[in-house]
């Protein structure tokens, strides 16, 4: 008997399939795997209701920070469809006025061609400390850049500002789940995260040592291990 389930994976803000690229061959092995193209439009329900035309019929997604809002969408428009569910680096909340403000001035600094000088300018808060000097890790931040451009970039920006507030709605999630962060995260703090595992039943919190706000380049063997655990877990 097949028990195989495929996975869709949802990339973060200003990211692409690269981010998952070097977990995908051992992902593989239990189901087939597909990244999704969160670029095309600018809400969440749109980004959702795409993901799900183009998705299997029953699968485990994945989402990774901005994939993780996209992830509660997902849940609220097919719940049935969803096997299980892994949020990663990402939070239930919605936007502040302060964060939509701050968005909102990057939007039009993007939109004036400044979208790599943005990156640039975040890389150190986005990962860990140690991390801050790593060449190789800016060079994949940078790839995403171009993979997703400006106008994919704006989009993303509209649609995270217009997001809904996911807790109310944390309770009603019933599959196999796993919220994974850094312990070094400052774009979205611990406390978000256990915030999630409290409020989902039977959730799993995972907190990586040494770590910032991108896990998979960051700390690749614990956050392969900890997406296998929760892959090869019993569905429910």
């Amino acid at each position: 008997m097949d028990r195989t389930t495929p996975i869709v994976l949802v990339p973060g803000l200003a990211s692409s399939a690269r981010i998952y690229a070097q977990m995908i061959p051992a992902l593989w092995r239990f189901g087939p795997v597909m990244v999704a193209n969160h670029i095309r439009d600018d809400s969440m329900a749109a980004i959702a209701r795409r993901i799900l035309s183009e998705a299997p019929p029953r699968f485990a997604v994945a989402g990774h920070s901005m994939g993780g809002y996209i992830a509660f969408e997902i849940m609220r428009q097919a719940p049935e469809r969803v096997a299980k569910l892994a949020l990663i680096n990402t939070q239930a909340r919605p936007d502040t006025a302060e964060a939509t403000a701050r968005r909102r001035g990057l939007m039009e600094r993007a939109s004036r061609g400044e979208l790599h000088a943005i990156r640039e300018e975040s890389f150190p808060e986005l990962v860990h400390p140690s991390r801050r000097n790593d060449a190789d890790i800016l060079k994949l931040v940078h790839a995403q850049d171009e993979d997703v451009g400006v106008e994919g970039y704006l989009r993303q920006q509209t649609a995270i500002i217009a997001r809904v507030d996911s807790r109310p709605t944390l309770s009603a999630i019933k599959c196999p789940t796993l919220v994974l962060t850094g312990d070094a995260d400052n774009t979205i703090p611990n406390a978000l995260s256990k915030e999630m595992a409290e409020g989902i039943p039977g959730a799993r919190l995972l907190i990586l040592d040494r770590c910032g706000h991108l896990p998979q380049p960051e700390q690749p063997e614990a956050t392969l291990r900890a997406l296998s655990q929760w892959l090869g877990s019993e569905v429910v």
